[in-house]
């Protein structure tokens, strides 16, 4: 899932696993392919879930 910014506009901050306490009000489930894009653009992973190793997603 994709945690969205403050306001509605806002690029997302943070891409966690689904269930994912961490993950605030404001999210949205998202298809696994926009959630790597989403962490190769530099978006957050969460420390708490680690959607990146979730994911497969190797860094570099």
């Amino acid at each position: 899932i994709l945690e969205g910014g403050r306001h509605r506009d806002s690029p997302p901050v943070a891409v966690h696993v689904g269930g994912c306490h961490m993950a605030g009000k404001r999210w949205k489930g998202v298809p696994r392919d926009v959630a790597l894009r989403a962490l190769s653009q530099g978006i957050e992973a969460c420390g708490h879930c680690r959607p990146d190793a979730e994911l497969g997603y190797l860094d570099g």
